[in-house]
């Protein structure tokens, strides 16, 4: 019983606040899954260029298994995450999510460093052209998760601020999960994968 006039209290104090924030709830519940919804659409984008940049590779670089192998896991690792809406409700989900595209990211770059050591990949045209889809994928992703880190940071400060907190807790919001960075100054920053200029030579001693 007095659970049920705990809640019912705090309903009638949620309602008779202006700016309980119900309404702001719902835009921003739907920017936090248009922009989730993004991030997953370049990530796939991503995993879909896998195969076909590791099959040119390996018309050149034949010894280079071990590479061809941690890319081929790390994308069966990414492949076995159900990246559903629900994930980012899921912390613990949301980590693992996090954790196997990072090591997809670290795979793709070993794969990339290979062709310092093959000019001739370097100068394939199916090479060159794999290579700057990947560079703008890896753009298209940190622009994409620039947004959804926004938008979940807008929605979060919603979830604990006063008076809108008392909608969340009647209404079940909940603090969604969030990519992390190292370094925060690196967030605008993609990947560097081009090998189209070579390294400047050290001075002379």
């Amino acid at each position: 019983m007095r659970n049920w006039l705990t809640s019912l209290l705090l309903i009638l104090t949620a309602l008779s606040l202006s700016g309980c924030g119900y309404n702001t709830f719902q835009t921003q519940d739907e920017q936090v899954k248009a922009s989730w919804a993004e991030v997953l659409n370049q990530y796939q984008r991503r995993a879909d260029l896998v195969p076909n940049l590791v099959n040119v590779v390996k018309g050149y670089a034949t010894h280079e298994k071990d590479v061809f192998i941690q890319v081929a896991e790390a994308r069966a690792s990414v492949g076995k995450i159900q990246a559903t809406p629900e994930l980012i409700n899921d912390p613990a989900a949301f980590a693992k999510f996090q954790a196997a595209q990072r090591d997809m990211s670290g795979a793709l770059s070993r794969l990339m460093l290979v062709a310092e050591n093959y000019p001739q990949l370097k100068a394939d045209g199916v090479f060159r052209d794999l290579q700057a889809q990947l560079e703008g994928t890896e753009n298209r992703i940190t622009v994409a998760r620039k947004r959804f880190i926004d938008a979940v940071q807008s929605y979060n400060g919603t979830v604990r601020q006063f008076p809108s907190n008392l909608t969340a807790m009647v209404m079940g919001y909940k603090v969604k999960a969030s990519f992390t960075v190292d370094n925060e100054k690196e967030i605008s920053k993609a990947p560097k994968v081009d090998f189209g200029s070579q390294p400047t030579p050290a001075p002379a001693q």
